[in-house]
């Protein structure tokens, strides 16, 4: 059990460089938008969830918390509503961050999920976690900002402006379907097996060092940008 649980932790770190080369911006994404109409921004909308590393630890991070479909569907909903709210509202009214820092910011919810999975509020700070249902939704309103951001960094144009960004939004919940699926569907299976809480305790020691990574990575960039 021991050696199983060393296997899939050490596997789970070797993807941590991979996840850092992800989730940019590129001048093909913008060469899309400018010659595809709206249905590009529903395209590329959903590449960059489907390649929004730091997304989808989060909500791994989430489900592994979770047991039924049911509060599967009710917290991804409600981290939907968090992060539609201000990707459509910040990009509307321009209200902009440093791409650097918001992504720090999401790196720590990626460590705070760890964090949370692992007992931390309860073994090592002696306190009760907070409501899950209310940091999922006050992460999706960080993250929806920093996908807020990376529309933003495109040139997007004034004309049938808040359809793109609806557009955008559409991509990006088709994108986060579309890459839960095989995540809900692991999570799900390998649950009840004896294995489980290795593989628990291995992820979830994961999504801490991914997050305290991501964090440095983007704090590093930031430095240096400036």
């Amino acid at each position: 059990m021991k050696s199983r649980f060393n296997f899939i932790t050490a596997l789970l770190l070797f993807l941590v460089p991979l996840g850092l080369m992800a989730h940019g911006v590129s001048s093909a994404d913008q060469a899309t938008l400018d010659n595809g109409g709206l249905l590009s921004y529903i395209y590329v909308g959903a590449k960059h969830m489907v390649t929004g590393y730091d997304h989808l630890l989060f909500l791994a991070g989430v489900i592994f918390y979770l047991t039924g479909f049911k509060d599967i569907v009710r917290f991804i909903t409600v981290f939907t509503l968090g992060h539609s709210i201000t990707l459509i509202g910040a990009t509307y009214l321009g209200i902009k961050a440093d791409e650097h820092l918001i992504d720090a910011v999401i790196a720590l919810s990626v460590l705070y999920k760890g964090f949370e999975n692992l007992g931390g509020f309860e073994k090592k700070l002696k306190i009760k976690s907070p409501n899950l249902l209310f940091m999922v939704f006050l992460f999706g309103l960080i993250h929806g900002f920093g996908l807020s951001t990376r529309l933003q960094s495109f040139e997007v144009g004034k004309q049938a402006f808040l359809a793109k960004i609806v557009c955008f939004n559409i991509g990006v919940e088709l994108g986060q379907v579309l890459a839960l699926i095989p995540i809900v569907f692991l999570i799900t299976q390998w649950q009840g097996k004896r294995s489980y809480d290795s593989f628990y305790k291995a992820a979830n020691f994961y999504l801490i060092i991914a997050g305290v990574a991501l964090f440095i990575y983007q704090i590093y960039g930031y430095i240096n940008g400036h």
